[in-house]
C-alpha cells in the first residue's frame, strides 16, 4: 500500500514520506512488542519527532493541514506495520479531528487548544469508549472546580499522552474535560494484558481527587441520553478508528496469499481466497462509506445510526474475514512465525468499539420505528 498526499508540513515534507520513513522501525518492533506484552514509548517520540500529532491540525494554527481522508490513510498505512502503534495513535488523532471540525464552525471555542497542540506536540488520550452515553466517575465540586475521581479502563496509548480527554458525573451530569496526565493524582495501572492489540497500551488510568478547574470543563451534558456532542463524535471518530482495522485485515489478506500461493491450482485453496477476498470486499465498502460520511456529513441521529450500522456491518465482515483467512492459510497460520495469529488476534479487538452489537440494533430500530435515538416519540 503506497500512501498519496500533496499536502505539506510546516517542515515542507509530506505527510507520506514522514509516515513511510517510519514504517520500518515501527514494524521491526511489532512481534517482539505484541510478545512481551509491551507499549513502545520510543515509538510515539519517533511519531512526536515527526509531527504526526499535529498532522491534522489546518497550517493556520501551525499543523499539518492533513485532510481527513489523509488522517485515515495514515492510520490505516500504520495499522499494516503495528497494530497497536495504529490504534493508540486513532485514539489520538479522532478527538483531535472533532476539535478541527468544531473549528470550521466556531473558531473561537478551540482555536486556543489546538494551538497549544500544534506548538507542543501534545498527544491527546481518549476514554470514551470506557465512558460513552452514561459517563463514569465521580466529580465533586470544590472551591474553584472539581475533583475528579475514576478508573478509566482501555486508554490507548496512556504511558506517553499529555491531555486526558475524560468525564466524570456530579450528580446528573457529566462534565467533560481535557486533564493533564502530570496532574497530582493520576496514576497508570499496568492491565493490559490480552488477546490482541498488545501494544497498543491501553492501560487503566485512575484518578484520585485530581483537580479540575472550572476553566477546563468543556461540556456538561445529562448523563445516559445522547447529545449533540456524541453524534459529532460518532460521525469523526469511528471512520478513523476503523481505518486501523481495514489496515490490519489488508496486511492479513497479504500475508496469507503468501502462502496460499503455492497451492494457487488447487480448487479448495481457490475458494478459499475467493471467501476471504469477498468478505474483506465487504468491509472496504462499509468503511469507504463511512469515511465519505466523517468527511462530509451531518452530525445528527440520522448519521449516528448510520455510521454505527456500517461500523457493525464492518466488525462483522471483518470477523469472517479473519477466520477465513485462517482457513486459506491452514495450518502455518497457527505458527507465530509467519505473523498471521498475531493479526487474526489483533482483529478482534473491532467488535469492542461503541456501540456493539445490541446497542447498535436498538439504534437502528428506533430511528427505523420513528422513535428518537433515546426511545422517546418522535
Amino acid at each position: 500500500m503506497t500512501l498519496q498526499t500533496t499536502i505539506k508540513t510546516p517542515d515542507s515534507l509530506p505527510l507520506a514520506e514522514r509516515v513511510q520513513s517510519l514504517a520500518p522501525r515501527i514494524a521491526g518492533q511489532a512481534a517482539a512488542n505484541d510478545a512481551a506484552d509491551r507499549f513502545s514509548p520510543e515509538t510515539f517520540a519517533l511519531l512526536k519527532a515527526n509531527r504526526i500529532f499535529s498532522a491534522g491540525i489546518p497550517v493556520e494554527l501551525n499543523g499539518g493541514g492533513a485532510s481527513y481522508r489523509e488522517l485515515t490513510e495514515m492510520l490505516r498505512f500504520l495499522a499494516r506495520q503495528c497494530s497497536g502503534t495504529a490504534l493508540a495513535l486513532a485514539m489520538h488523532t479522532h478527538p483531535l479531528a472533532a476539535m478541527v471540525r468544531r473549528w470550521r464552525s466556531d473558531p473561537a471555542a478551540v482555536e486556543k487548544p489546538l494551538g497549544k497542540i500544534a506548538a507542543e506536540e501534545l498527544m491527546l488520550l481518549s476514554t470514551g469508549g470506557n465512558d460513552w452515553l452514561d459517563g463514569s466517575g465521580i466529580a465533586k465540586k470544590t472551591e474553584g472546580g472539581y475533583l475528579f475521581s475514576a478508573r478509566k479502563r482501555f486508554v490507548s496509548g496512556a504511558e506517553a499522552g499529555n491531555l486526558l480527554m475524560t468525564m466524570a458525573i456530579c450528580d446528573t451530569e457529566v462534565l467533560h474535560a481535557a486533564v493533564p496526565m502530570n496532574s497530582k493524582g493520576i496514576t497508570i495501572e499496568q492491565t493490559w494484558r490480552t488477546l490482541g492489540m498488545r501494544a497498543s497500551g491501553s492501560q487503566d488510568v485512575r484518578l484520585e481527587d485530581v483537580f479540575v478547574p472550572d476553566a477546563s470543563i468543556a461540556l456538561r451534558r445529562p448523563a445516559g441520553v445522547w447529545h449533540p456532542f456524541f453524534h459529532l463524535v460518532t460521525l469523526v471518530a469511528f471512520p478513523l478508528i476503523y481505518s486501523v482495522y481495514r489496515g490490519v485485515a489488508e496486511q492479513l489478506r497479504d500475508e496469507v496469499l503468501k502462502i496460499a500461493a503455492r497451492r494457487r491450482s488447487d480448487m479448495d485453496a481457490q475458494l478459499q481466497v475467493g471467501a476471504m477476498e469477498t468478505a474483506l470486499a465487504a468491509a472496504i465498502a462499509a468503511h469507504e462509506q463511512m469515511v465519505s460520511l466523517g468527511e462530509s456529513g451531518a452530525p445528527g441521529e440520522q448519521t449516528s445510526a448510520t455510521i454505527m450500522t456500517l461500523k457493525r456491518a464492518m466488525t462483522e465482515s471483518l470477523l469472517t474475514m479473519a477466520s477465513l483467512a485462517m482457513d486459506a492459510a491452514g495450518g502455518s497460520a497457527f505458527y507465530r512465525d509467519n505473523g498471521i495469529e498475531r493479526l487474526f488476534r489483533d482483529l478482534q479487538a473491532a467488535r469492542y468499539h461503541p456501540f456493539t452489537q445490541l446497542p447498535q440494533q436498538r439504534l437502528a430500530g428506533r430511528l427505523a420505528l420513528g422513535l428518537t435515538a433515546d426511545g422517546k416519540a418522535a
